[in-house]
């Protein structure tokens, strides 16, 4: 991803329902706290094909990344 989201990779995938849904991950490479390099999903979401997504959605993904980055955990 780029700019605001640089960091985060997607899981994207087309359901039958016609909607595109997405998995917001960070990368932690050699993570002790983890158990070792992990894949970290901190925020999903479902939208219409074709549809962007809206600015509170990414901004929502960048405050669990902050928290996960903070305190090594999601609370919410």
């Amino acid at each position: 991803m780029h700019d605001d989201m640089a960091g985060f990779y997607e899981v994207r995938v087309r359901g039958a329902d016609r909607r595109n849904h997405r998995l917001f991950c960070l990368l932690e490479r050699d993570a002790d706290d983890l158990g070792g390099s992990s894949i970290v999903c901190v925020d999903g979401l479902s939208k219409p094909v074709r549809q962007a997504a809206s600015p509170q959605d990414y901004r929502r993904a960048l405050n669990y990344r902050d928290e996960f980055r903070g305190r090594r955990t999601v609370l919410r």
